[in-house]
């Protein structure tokens, strides 16, 4: 008995040294270890990509949207990554371990990948490899790596099945985008862009330097998620995008995934409702097509155009300042900027027109002899031109002028003359006749010289007043990213010889080129008789829920007083003779316009038409573009007269909208039509 005792005290003696010796190896020897592992437990955010907003046309038609998909996404652990120095060539590599364990999966997933995948969509090995980013190049350790968007159906049943044979995969819903293919306005709508390859812009700068003191999990940015990168997408980049969700992981001392430990989902973008009506968009857009085809086999004045290449036209409604139309032709497939990978072949097609050439000359198309759309005004400069003479007292409403066709100006004996298009002679003529006539000379004698006699010098600065407060050479206001103010070259001595010169040469529109949406904003100004508003290209803001966040209304952005005399004056003179409204049904107020541009040694005649209607009650401005389209009335103004027709259709130029009255649509209404007409 006392044997069994001492044994039992014994080995109870044996347990407490043990343990004793346990806790001083815990608090001497490893103890500092795993205080350096506790201490290096953190717990990173990692953003999940919210579903991006719907772009919608005024009618509802969904122009850009994104639909859901399932992406197969990787957290790689220290099997996979476990490296080791290479004694031969000194650098980092898997070790074999981590190496086999990398390629089998890798094997694994290409063959479930063939198995199920769609026949599009198969990924070999290497590619698989390639996303998983082994050696960290694009991603953090603990950094989820997305393989396969899109998963076949067959495919997410595989692995929701088989998750237990693939420790670290995860099937994650996300979204794809997807523009309109009828290819409705895409220039405006514009495209996104990874966002690991859009930190070029300001935009995402700010969100950067914003975030980098005080992330905000929410507002944290995925590399690899979609971002507006030009037109609306980009304007309205905030609230498209939404709120991102995000994940909890812990990682550890080598910053790889221990687990998650939380899932905030992500919140849907706001939808915008642009002004785009979709079918007088596509009459539009088809409407410069045809033009152009049709000036390349039909002579004007005996002459064929075949350097005409691109067109240009906006619609704004005058009383609302929606923008209805804008279009920059041609055109393309947005959809080519969803992938990850701009296919090369795609990109060299649409490197010279993927921007908007209704707001910018850049990428924004050329035609046959390098003109860009920013063309001089010609004739349509004529109504602000008796405007400012009107308003400067060079002569009055009732004032007669003799246009003899020729006009002169410049030192005694060193005499520049300007004639007339065509060389016309016109006679006796009142400021509105100088207008429906487009008397060159009018606005040199009267105009030009006489503001040069009023300001010397300070008369470029006087004219230069006048255009901006009509929208020429200022923004218009509109929020498109990247919109210019056009080229104010009148100011340029040394191109145009003397202040006289440049002042006499911008009379008559051969001075400063402007953009086709500043040019319905002009014609807007004239038709709200002095108020320019701004142009509106969303009429409202909305939650997924439907439940409107911001509207959109009337904006007065200035106010040009002048006598109403002056108004009356020059709307009787907005008179162009245009054939193609020969049965138009309504009066209304247009100018014509033809400005030259010297183009490879060669002066081009770049076709120009503004109007708005009805003439008393206005509710559409147009104002359209088409370099080397020779004359305006020929090129640009058959385009402003599709444009009224298909407005009329839908909306009404009297308030009531024809298709209203028909029993039958016609059968183009909603499609573009691929025949050329004229």
């Amino acid at each position: 008995m006392g044997l069994r005792i001492n044994i039992f005290f014994f080995s109870t003696f044996i347990i407490f040294c043990v343990i004793i010796i346990r806790l001083a190896v815990l608090q001497f020897v490893e103890g500092p270890t795993l205080s350096e592992v506790e201490t290096n437990r953190e717990v990173k955010n990692v953003p999940l990509a919210a579903m991006r907003g719907v772009i919608f046309a005024d009618g509802g038609e969904k122009l850009a949207y994104s639909t859901p998909v399932q992406s197969l996404y990787i957290t790689l652990t220290k099997e996979y990554t476990a490296k080791e120095v290479n004694k031969e060539t000194g650098k980092s590599v898997l070790k074999p371990e981590a190496q086999a364990k990398s390629d089998a999966l890798a094997n694994n997933l290409t063959a479930a990948f063939n198995k199920y995948g769609s026949s599009e969509a198969k990924m070999t090995k290497e590619e698989v490899i390639e996303s998983m980013d082994l050696y960290f190049k694009k991603f953090q350790g603990y950094t989820p790596r997305r393989i396969k968007v899109d998963l076949s159906q067959k495919e997410v049943a595989f692995f929701m099945e088989h998750k237990n044979d693939y420790p670290g995969l995860e099937v994650v819903e996300e979204s794809v985008r997807h523009y309109d293919k009828d290819t409705v306005a895409v220039q405006t709508v514009g495209y996104i862009k990874l966002y690991k390859f859009s930190n070029s812009l300001a935009i995402y700068q700010n969100i950067i330097n914003a975030t980098k003191n005080t992330p905000d999990p929410g507002l944290t940015y995925k590399d690899d998620e979609f971002v507006g990168f030009d037109g609306l997408e980009l304007q309205y980049q905030r609230e498209l995008r939404g709120q991102n969700g995000y994940q909890e992981i812990s990682i550890n001392a080598q910053n790889m995934a221990e687990k998650i430990e939380k899932v905030v989902p992500p919140t849907k973008g706001n939808d915008i409702w642009t002004s785009i009506n979709k079918n007088v968009q596509l009459k539009t857009e088809q409407a410069i097509t045809d033009q152009i085809n049709w000036l390349h086999k039909n002579p004007v004045l005996g002459k064929l155009h075949p350097d005409a290449l691109t067109g240009y036209a906006v619609a704004m409604e005058v009383d609302t300042g929606k923008i209805i139309a804008m279009a920059s032709m041609p055109d393309y497939d947005t959809n080519v900027f969803t992938t990850e990978r701009l296919d090369p072949e795609a990109w060299s097609k649409i490197i010279n027109n993927y921007q908007n050439g209704t707001i910018n000359s850049i990428s924004s198309g050329r035609s046959g002899n390098n003109l860009d759309s920013t063309v001089f005004l010609g004739s349509t400069i004529k109504p602000l031109s008796v405007l400012i003479g009107l308003n400067e007292g060079f002569f009055s409403t009732s004032t007669v002028y003799q246009d003899k066709g020729i006009a002169y100006f410049g030192k005694a004996g060193h005499e520049t003359s300007v004639r007339n298009a065509s060389s016309h002679v016109y006679g006796s003529m009142d400021p509105a006749r100088a207008i429906e006539k487009s008397s060159n000379v009018f606005m040199v004698d009267k105009v030009g010289k006489s503001l040069y006699l009023k300001y010397q010098d300070k008369g470029l600065d006087v004219w230069d007043n006048y255009m901006k407060q009509f929208g020429l050479g200022v923004s218009t206001e509109s929020g498109l990213p990247g919109e210019q103010k056009g080229k104010v070259n009148y100011y340029d001595k040394e191109s145009n010889g003397s202040t006289q010169a440049a002042l006499v040469y911008a009379s008559f529109g051969q001075q400063g080129g402007y953009t086709a949406l500043q040019l319905a904003q002009y014609a807007s100004t004239l038709a709200n008789e002095g108020e320019r508003i701004k142009p509106q290209l969303v009429s409202k803001i909305t939650d997924p829920m439907g439940n409107v966040v911001k509207k959109f209304s009337r904006e007065v952005l200035n106010k040009v007083d002048f006598d109403q005399a002056y108004w009356d004056e020059i709307k009787r003179g907005m008179n162009s003779e245009v054939s193609s409204f020969n049965d138009f049904p309504y009066d209304f107020a247009r100018k014509t316009g033809t400005s030259q541009q010297v183009a490879k040694g060669k002066l081009r005649d770049n076709g120009v038409f503004i109007a708005y209607a009805p003439r008393n009650n206005p509710k559409l401005a147009v104002a359209v573009i088409i370099p080397e389209g020779g004359f305006g009335s020929s090129s640009a103004a058959p385009v402003a007269r599709k444009i009224f027709d298909a407005y009329d259709w839908e909306y009404g130029l009297d308030g009531v909208p024809k298709k209203s009255l028909q029993t039958t649509t016609p059968t183009d209404g909603d499609t573009k039509n691929k025949t050329a007409t004229q």
